[in-house]
């Protein structure tokens, strides 16, 4: 194995002066073929350079120039590397750095590019391992969202120049650990791959992958490389999918494992490819479950994910559970990744969300607000209603809502509305809130506006200082940009803003909802404001009923009221009630009866009788608070002057016998009469 020396040049300043002048006076650009494009990292030729070399004393492999081009102008940057040769091998160890773990364990602990080149300047020598880590965390320091946040700062680096041309000086001497790995970091740097040093590390790859000697791990590394350089249609990466599916199974480690997963996640398993390789592994994870670690449980739970693996689900439940141990352990980025599984594939696991409420209990305040949208997107999809979670959240956000997106204020605030919770911070929250839209108003997209908005009135917080604006035209035309045909239920969010100020807000004067935008009925196919009514619960409470009044004729079911909310109303012909008294059988109390007649009255004493039948679906999970939606909704029934009934799920379904339901409904619907006796 070949060193890397990377000793100080200041007893070579005016050689490296002299080389500089020589090759940039000759432009020692114009050797590279015209059919090539031009590299990020340009090389003159080696008889250049050792001309060159040789007339200031220097060896031909001991210099190198690199040209970068930044705009119009032209740099060149010189770096001196003596390589050591002993016993036919290129890369050797010497001193205290030469232990590989001691120079890992400091890398990893460093945080800057500044400090990585410090610590690689202050080294003699480098093994081809500790290169490509270097590289790595370069990559973990750099890169941003997938974007290196100071290109020209690394590119200019003379460590770093002096690492790239060591690599491609000794790609042939290179391990096939440190040639992959070495690959894998300058492709996720964007170093050009038409350069003569990504050229010649694919070229080595390929040869070494003829060979079929690489391991699992490196060829998993190098598919990552190859994906990322040249897309699913790249020809070496069939070839590296061969030979993983010929490796015997049982032989693997459980990070080869993960690794494996990770590779078919990126898009080379993508529309069923490899499924009979993804049902050997998931049949095999499954054993091996208990020893992965944090990192490998969320690397396993995110490729499920994103490859949709709905049929290995005792493999996705299995590492659910397993997950739980570990919610104290993942970084923020794992625990995003656990909770998107949690989420597709509808998996809840009380333990799970105890564990998170712990877990979001002690970090709330130092967590990242992507994280932080997470949590409240995982509570609100499987409708947890987690008042720990809620009450630190709603805290932390009043002191750290500067660091929020707009998307993720509107991905933390919608749950409350949804699951109609207000914690016990409400008023700063709100307040704050308030100040956010003030000042960042136009940030926020129109979709995602308008969703925010409409959760504050599910919890009867009015945004009336905004309602001018999104009834404006001009913000309408923009929502429709957005949604060129406008989706029914961005246009029943806009209806029920309207209503909700009209009848709650009489003082709004601000301008209406034009009539083009309103909707004639809240529950619509697909994403609905109203729930459909559970069919089992409905057909129990109909046959009561009818016991209760004595005919189907006198209620009715999904009746469209004027205003926009379909009910289970008593019907037009159920007038009035008229109290009467029946002789009774000799030994017997008399006991009270009711007959049916015509009156201009609705329901009892002029009022219209709305039944709603809640299902556990209206509900928050494992909990009796009703969803934002439905409460908003029987709010502005009792508004509109309809007596609102209530019969829920946990009253009504524990009633097993005939005589129980009749005299529940009775006490619901007639709770000032005498029961019913036909």
């Amino acid at each position: 194995m070949a060193l890397t020396n990377l000793r100080c040049f200041q007893a070579y300043t005016s050689r490296v002066q002299a080389c500089r002048q020589l090759l940039t006076g000759s432009r020692a650009l114009t050797h590279f073929s015209q059919s090539v494009r031009m590299p990020r990292f340009c090389f003159c030729s080696s008889s250049e350079l050792q001309m060159a070399c040789s007339e200031t004393g220097f060896l031909h492999t001991n210099c190198r120039n690199y040209h970068m081009e930044l705009g119009n102008n032209l740099n060149s940057i010189m770096r001196t590397v003596q390589l050591h040769e002993e016993a036919g091998s290129n890369l050797k160890s010497n001193s205290k750095w030469t232990d590989e773990q001691i120079f890992l364990k400091k890398l990893n602990h460093l945080s800057s590019y500044k400090d990585i080149s410090k610590l690689i300047h202050s080294l003699e020598s480098l093994s081809d391992t500790m290169v490509a880590a270097a590289l790595q965390r370069l990559c973990d320091v750099q890169l941003e969202n997938s974007i290196l946040k100071d290109p020209k700062v690394v590119m200019e680096d003379e460590v770093f120049t002096s690492l790239c041309f060591q690599l491609e000086q000794e790609s042939p001497h290179l391990s096939d650990s440190g040639l992959v790995n070495a690959l894998n970091a300058l492709v996720k740097l964007r170093v050009d791959p038409w350069s003569t040093l990504m050229v010649r590390l694919v070229s080595e790859s390929q040869e070494r992958l003829d060979k079929s000697q690489m391991n699992i791990t490196n060829l998993c590394v190098l598919a990552e490389s190859l994906f990322r350089l040249e897309g699913p249609g790249c020809a070496m990466l069939e070839q590296i999918m061969n030979q993983v599916q010929s490796a015997n199974l049982e032989d693997w480690k459980v990070d080869e494992m993960a690794m494996v997963y990770r590779v078919l996640q990126l898009g080379i398993g993508e529309r069923g490819k490899y499924q009979d390789l993804l049902n050997k592994i998931n049949n095999f994870t499954v054993t091996q479950v208990p020893q992965l670690s944090p990192k490998l449980t969320c690397t396993v739970l995110n490729a499920l994910t994103v490859l949709d693996q709905t049929q290995a689900l005792p493999l996705v439940i299995k590492l659910c559970k397993h997950s739980i141990r570990h919610v104290p352990h993942f970084t923020d980025d794992e625990l995003i990744n656990v909770l998107d599984a949690f989420i597709h594939f509808g998996h809840n696991d009380q333990f799970f969300t105890d564990a998170l409420e712990r877990r979001v209990n002690k970090c709330a305040f130092a967590m990242h607000p992507n994280t932080i949208a997470k949590v409240m997107e995982y509570c609100s999809k499987k409708r947890i209603l987690s008042k720990t979670i809620f009450n630190v959240v709603a805290e932390s956000f009043v002191y750290n809502a500067d660091t929020f997106t707009t998307a993720q204020i509107a991905e933390l605030v919608v749950p409350f509305g949804k699951l109609n919770y207000l914690p016990p911070s409400a008023p700063s929250f709100f307040r704050k809130l308030e100040r956010i839209l003030s000042t960042r108003f136009a940030q926020f997209q129109p979709c995602v506006l308008l969703n925010l908005l409409h959760s504050c009135t599910l919890v009867e917080r009015y945004p009336l200082n905004f309602l001018a604006k999104v009834f404006n035209p001009y913000f309408l035309q923009q929502l429709q940009a957005e949604e060129p045909h406008l989706r029914k239920l961005v246009l029943s969010q806009l209806t029920q803003l309207f209503l909700t100020v009209t009848l709650e807000c009489p003082s709004y004067e601000g301008p209406k909802l034009l009539p083009k935008y309103r909707v004639k009925s809240f529950l619509t196919l697909g994403q609905s404001l109203e729930s459909l009514t559970d069919v089992q619960l409905f057909s129990r409470v109909k046959v009561g009923l009818v016991d209760l009044l004595g005919s189907r004729t006198y209620f009715a079911s999904h009746v469209l009221t004027p205003y926009f909310y379909t009910l289970v109303l008593l019907s037009e012909e159920y007038k009035s009630i008229m109290k009467s008294t029946r002789a009774t059988g000799e030994g017997r109390e008399p006991q009270p009866s009711y007959t049916i007649a015509s009156a201009n009255v609705s329901g009892i004493g002029g009022v219209m009788i709305s039944i709603c039948i809640d299902d556990q679906k209206r509900f928050c999970a494992n909990s009796h608070n009703l969803l934002g939606r439905e409460a908003i909704k029987q709010r502005h029934l009792q508004l509109l002057g309809y007596d609102v009934v209530q019969i829920p799920f946990f009253e009504f379904e524990p009633l097993n016998t005939r005589s129980a339901r009749l005299e529940y409904l009775h006490r619901k619907v007639f709770p000032n009469s005498y029961r019913l006796s036909w």
